[in-house]
Order: C-alpha cells, then structure tokens, then sequence
C-alpha cells in the first residue's frame, strides 16, 4: 500500500515517473487481457475506487496534450488495431453509461432506455438496442470517445470537481477471421504425402469491456444535496450490490445476487464468468480518507478470490466459405466456357473444312458431267445459236433509221418472215419430241414382249434401259429448248408489234425529215411502253408454259437455260400477285439453292434480286430466315466483288431488318455485320440500301424497346456500326443521309445508348439534324431527343450548345 501511495503521488508530481507508471499499467494491467481478447476469449478491465482517486483518469484519458497520458482504453484500441488486418477482421464499439439505474448510450443521447437481455441457455448478456459503430483506425475510436465523454454525467462536489455521477461501460467487439489446421493426408506406405485436408475458415468472436465505476461517496465529505444526493444514492446501491455478489463468489456461496442490479446483470461474465478480468482499485493518499481507503482494498482482495472459467467463442464462417467457393465455382465455369468455344471452334474449323470438300467434289463432279454431256447436247446449241444470231440481226435492223421512204413494208414483211421461221422451227422441235416419245412408247412395249430370261437378255435389258435413260434426258432438253424458244418468240412478236405501229404511224410522211420526226415521236411513246411489254411477255410465258416448268429449269445442268430461267422467276417475282404462288411452289427454296450451290455471278446477282423481291412481303421473311436465307445472303455478300450483285444483296437484308419478329435472329445469325461489310464496295446505290437497312433496323429496334420487349444497349452500337453511321451523317447524297439521320435519331431515343453516341461524336451531328435537316419530321424527331433524354441535356449544358 505505501509504494502504491507513493506512486500515486509520483504521478501528481513528476512527468518521468508519470510515463514510467503508464508502461507499468499498461504492461502489468492489460497484457494478459489483450493477449486474450485478441485470441478469441472475453476480456474485463474494471476501476474500482472513492470519488477523486483517478479511476476515469486511468481508463479514459485521452492524451491529446501529453501522448503519456493516454489511458488503458486508448492504449488498448492501439494495439488491437496493430494485431488485427483489415482485410479479414472487423472491431465495433458501444459506449454506454448506466445512470440513475437508467441505461443510456454515449453516442445516442436520444436512446435513454436500452433493455438488457440474457440468453437463457448460454447466459450471455446483451444489449439489443445499443448503438454499434464499426471503426477502423484509431483516430475514429477517438472522435468516438470525445462524443461520448461530452455526453457523460459530470458534477461538481467538494470531492471532486468532475465527478462522474454514472457508470460507464465501453465494449469493443472484436471478430477475427481465422484457418483451422491443416491435416496432411498420408499414404499408404506411412509417408507424408503432398496433399493436404482443406483447411476451416473460422470466426473468432470477442469482445473487451471497460468499465469506468462512479466512486463511492460519502455525503458529508462530497457534499452532495438535492439531485445530486439521489445521484450518490443509486452509485452507492450499485456499488453495493456489485460487493454482495462478489462475496458471494467468493465464498462459494449457492446464490448469487446478479439481479440487484442492472450494474451486476451487466458484469455477470467478468465475475464467475468465462471473461479474463482485471480489477483496477484506486485510492487517495490523504490520511483523512483512511476507511475508504481500507474497504476499497477489502474489495480487491475478495474480488481476487473469484475464479472464472476461459472460454474461447469459435464459429465456422460459412460466409467466407461461401466467398470461397464462388470463386472457384466462377472460375471453373470459366475454364468451361474457354474449353467449350475451343471445342465449337475447333467443330467450325472442321465443317468449313468438309463444306470446302463437298464444294471441291460437286464442282469437280458437275465439271466431269458438264463434258460428259456436251457431245449429246451439241446440236441443240448449234440451233440455239443460229437463233440467237437471227435474233441479233433483227435487233440491229430495228435500230437502224434508215429506212425507205416510198416502201414502208419491207421491214414488217422481214420481220413476219423470221417470226414464221422461228414458228418452223418450234413446230419442228415439237415434231422431234413426239417422235421421241413415241419411240420411248415402243421401246416400252418392245421391253413388255420380250422378258429375258437368260445373261444374254439382261445384257438387252441394260441396253434398253440405257436407251430409255437417254430418250428421257433428250426430252428434257427438248422442253428446256422449248420454253427457250417460246419466250423468244414472244419477244420477237413484241418487236414486230412495236415496228409495226412505227412505221404505220410514219407511213404518210414523203420525205426523210418527216419520217425521222415521225419515228422519234413513235419512239418517246414506245419507251413508255416498254415495261408494260415486258410484264405482259412474261405473263404469257408464265400461262402458257406454268410455274413448275419454270422453277424445274433452275436446277438445269446447261447455264444458259439457268440464266433465263432465274431472269423470268425474278421478273415474276416483282408482283406481289405471283409471289405467293412461287413460294408455295417451292420457288424460294430453289432460288435460295442457287445462291448455295453456284459461283456464277449472274446467277447470283438475278437470284438475290429475286429474293429481294420475295423479302418485301411480311409472310415471306420468316420463310427466308427459316430456310438460313440471312446466312446465305451473308456468305454471298463477303465473297461478291460487282456493286449490282452487292446491291440485290444489301437490300434483301434491308427489307428483312424491317420485321420486329426476326430481329434477334437477324442478328445472331450476323445480318448486321454482312451489312457493314458490304460498305467496302463505296457505290452510292449499294451503301443507300445499306443506310435503308440499318435505319430498318434501328426504328424496329426502337419500337422493341420502347414495348419492353428489349433492354439494353443497341446491337447497332455492339456491332461496331456507330463509327459509319456518324461518318456518314452527312453524305452528300441525300438517300443515305436521309436514313442515316432517321436511324440516327432512333438510336438516340434510349438512354441507355445516350453515352456511346457521346463519345462517338453523334451528338454534334443530332444537333446538325435538329437544325439543317431537310425533312421537317426528322428534324422535329431530332429536336424531341435531344430535349428529352437526360444525359444529352446535361452535356449540352456543359458545353453551352443552344438547340
């Protein structure tokens, strides 16, 4: 007792020995307790003493002037936060003060009534309405303990001239993440073996209470009258019940008293608990306080006598567990995509390979066939020829003007010659198919009278059989050669009608001047006439010969009649009248079979425009995506160099982006990026369909989102197609830069695509469209967007632009 008195009064008096005697409370007091909480085990450091003998002076000083004189509550945070990492550990603070048997929070003066629960199967206390702040430095613990203090009970009495006039209770939670053990798995030889048990992720839980106690008073030394005399009252009723239930700790007694007082409810681990507790006493040195003195050091002493029982408070953390295991649960799944694309890839690698095969086979079969074929199909195309060259000739003399000016029959009566010869000649050919099918009808009932019955007859039955085969093919081409002609005919007796009414309506003139006059007034009024002549040819083709013989001969083997016969079906194809019958007769399949199967640009370039045609109507559009017409179209529009081709392809995919129900599949199937790549060729008709068909697609797009159909950014911008859509903005030509301002528009009406345009430079230009665009509705749309949509008004705003 002298050499804690003497120190007590060494560290009133010299600053050497006062941080002399802080390193000796901190190193005698707290060691022990921190190495325990900081091992998962509660941990109670307590001030027990008389009013004015240094106990909150001790716990709570916070140093601000002299670092020496920090007390055991800031020491203690100090090397908490030096021990823990922030990474996997947490600390969280409550600072209570229990006055007047009233529990209060510190840092919520608001909350003047906390309850105090016990569990009644652990026996833990807890505080459910306290206020909880996790911190993570040090100077956060602090601002923490300033509030705190500025809220806490204090008076003034002859004692003491800051006496606190409350208990008060701070509470560090402490929860720290921590690995079990690994176990290492041995084989079976005895040997340690290289694989090791997965170590338990577990959460130790914690918590470190300092509690400041009011100091005993007695009310003719401290003076206390009024409030302050109730305000002893209860400090000494607690301090009194805290005193029965340590004697009764210590002397083992059956019963403890912990339900006084809330005080005691509170400490109830810290005494006979499982908490490692530190009892700090204090007293005055003066001789006038002797007995306070003395029953302050009995209390020590019996508190000494109280055993608790450690407990260490471990958890398993399944939160971390399951951190973990996502983890490697996101990384597998990606090792799974990675391994996946590589095997699709490697499967696209392969059937490219086969495809490049088959097209190496067929065409080196359709080769080897083409001259097989060519001995027996020699003298139709000497016929085929002499009629073309007839027909050049005719051409040529119809063109010429100089006629003779007194005898205007002579070109109409050549004219009714070769139409009478070209009749000839069909009236012939029909001639030879029914001779040869009569021939085939004999050959057949030849084949019924004599039955082989031996080698020797199955050697004539090939022979027949062979014979039949070749009457058969002769067949086909005589029909092929046929529809030739016939259409052939009919353009013939087109031109004959057409120099017919020229040289009537020319008939009265008498000299070369007139006829001339004449025959270019004829010939402004025949040009008028020409597609109406045209369609009408082809309509009397397509009823006198019919769709299915039409659509057989686009799979002919000779090119010539594959050419013509594509050249028609495209032509039907241009009125919506016959384009459900040849889709219904298969003609789509065929025209789609041609873009597949050959290399010829003409064939190609006729049977995309056909097909175009077809994409016009709604009904056919799905047809064609079903049939992989967008992959198709793709496929010719990478591998095709002639602009016209490029243009029959680009506005088939621009009459497709125009269906809301295939523009996912659209775009998957790559119709956006066979659009962008057709933009290489740089004709101005093969990029207007091009800008006609993303503006499709963007206003589709558009409609789509706004039905709530589609979310997120627009697959034009994903695609990479902005940077040409900005470019192109302002084209000279007026068709492209009228649907690049309307798709531009479109994109422009979701904010979710509001950024990318900013930063792709479209902003300026829909601030051009809003001012100088020639259409009045896109300019007005243009206006609309950028006055509605968020993110352009504020950047707008930013750069001072008026619109």
């Amino acid at each position: 007792m002298s050499l804690m008195r003497c120190l007590l009064n060494l560290h009133h008096r010299n600053v050497s020995m006062k941080l002399w005697l802080s390193q000796l409370w901190r190193s005698v007091v707290m060691v022990h307790i921190l190495i325990s909480v900081l091992d998962g085990y509660n941990g109670t450091v307590m001030a027990y003493g008389q009013t004015g003998t240094g106990k909150t002076f001790t716990l709570g000083r916070l140093g601000e002037v002299d670092a020496s004189d920090r007390g055991i509550m800031v020491r203690s945070m100090e090397d908490i936060f030096a021990d823990l990492s922030p990474d996997t550990d947490s600390v969280t603070v409550s600072y209570l003060q229990l006055y007047m048997e009233t529990l209060q929070d510190l840092l919520n003066p608001a909350n003047d009534n906390i309850p105090i629960v016990e569990d009644p199967r652990s026996g833990d206390v807890s505080m459910p309405g306290a206020t909880l702040v996790e911190i993570t430095d040090q100077h956060s613990f602090l601002e923490l303990l300033r509030i705190g203090e500025a809220n806490r009970v204090a008076a003034n009495t002859k004692l003491n001239t800051e006496s606190s006039r409350s208990h008060a209770i701070l509470t560090v939670h402490i929860k720290r993440s921590v690995l079990e053990n690994e176990d290492i798995v041995s084989s079976q030889n005895g040997d340690a073996s290289h694989l090791t048990k997965p170590s338990k992720p577990l959460v130790r839980k914690s918590k470190l209470v300092v509690v400041d106690l009011a100091g005993s008073e007695r009310v003719h030394k401290s003076g206390s009258e009024g409030h302050m005399l109730e305000e002893a009252k209860s400090i000494n009723l607690s301090l009194s019940s805290l005193g029965k239930c340590i004697n009764a700790l210590a002397e083992n007694n059956a019963h403890v008293p912990f339900r006084d007082s809330k005080l005691t409810r509170m400490l109830r681990d810290s005494f006979g608990g499982t908490a490692r507790t530190s009892l700090i006493v204090t007293v005055g040195p003066s001789p006038r306080h002797r007995g306070e003195t003395s029953s302050t050091i009995l209390f020590g002493q019996r508190a000494m006598k109280v055993e608790n029982m450690l407990k260490i408070k471990e958890e398993f953390d399944y939160k971390s567990l399951s951190r973990k295991l996502e983890i490697q649960l996101d990384k597998l799944i990606a090792e799974n995509e990675r391994q996946h694309k590589a095997f699709e890839d490697e499967v696209e690698k392969v059937n490219l390979e086969a495809q490049c095969r088959i097209a190496e086979v067929e065409r080196n079969f359709a080769d080897a066939l083409e001259k097989e074929r060519l001995k027996c199909q020699m003298e139709y195309m000497e016929l085929v020829k002499e009629l073309e060259q007839k027909l050049v000739l005719n051409q040529e003399r119809n063109d010429c003007n100089s006629f003779v000016a007194d005898n205007g029959e002579g070109p109409a009566s050549s004219s009714t010659d070769e139409v009478a010869e070209v009749k000839m000649l069909l009236e012939t050919e029909r001639n030879r198919r029914k001779a040869a099918e009569e021939e085939v009808g004999h050959l057949k009932s030849q084949l019924g009278k004599h039955m082989p019955s031996e080698a020797g007859g199955d050697v004539e039955i090939i022979k027949l059989r062979n014979i039949l085969e070749d009457e058969a093919n002769q067949k086909k081409r005589l029909e092929e050669e046929i529809i030739i002609l016939r259409s052939q005919l009919l353009q013939l007796n087109f031109e004959a009608d057409q120099m017919r009414r020229c040289l009537e309506n020319g008939s009265s003139g008498s000299t070369f001047s007139a006829l001339d006059s004449s025959t270019t007034q004829v010939r402004h009024s025949q040009f008028k006439d020409v597609a109406n002549g045209q369609k009408s040819s082809v309509a009397t083709l397509f009823e006198q010969v019919g769709l299915q013989k039409i659509l057989s001969l686009l799979e002919s083997d000779d090119a010539n009649v594959r050419i013509h016969a594509v050249k028609v079906v495209a032509n039907l194809a241009a009125e919506e009248a016959n384009q459900k019958r040849i889709v219904e007769a298969g003609g789509l399949t065929s025209l789609l079979m041609l873009l597949r199967r050959y290399e010829d640009e003409t064939v190609r370039r006729v049977a995309a425009g056909a097909i175009a045609n077809l994409a016009m109507n709604e009904a056919n559009q799905e047809l064609i995506m079903a049939e992989g017409g967008i992959t198709l179209l793709s496929m010719t529009a990478s591998d095709a160099e002639d602009p016209q081709t490029l243009r029959m392809v680009a506005g088939a995919i621009a009459n497709l982006c125009g269906n809301d129900r295939i523009l996912m599949t659209l775009r998957s199937q790559g119709g956006i990026k066979a659009l962008l790549g057709i933009v290489r060729c740089g004709h101005p008709d093969v990029l207007s369909q091009v800008a006609r068909g993303i503006a499709n697609f963007a206003k589709c797009e558009s409609r789509a989102s706004n039905q709530g159909i589609k979310s997120g950014r627009s697959f034009l911008i994903e695609d990479g197609a902005l940077p040409w859509i900005v470019q192109n903005a302002n084209n000279e030509a007026a068709p492209i830069r009228r649907h690049i301002e309307l798709a531009l528009c479109h994109l422009a009406q979701h904010e979710v695509n509001s950024k990318d345009l900013i930063g792709g430079g479209a902003l300026w230009e829909l601030v051009r469209i809003s001012q100088d665009c020639s259409r009045e509705d896109i300019r007005n749309l243009a206006r609309r967007t950028l006055s509605s949509v968020s993110t352009f008004k504020s950047e707008l705003r930013r750069l001072r632009i008026d619109y």
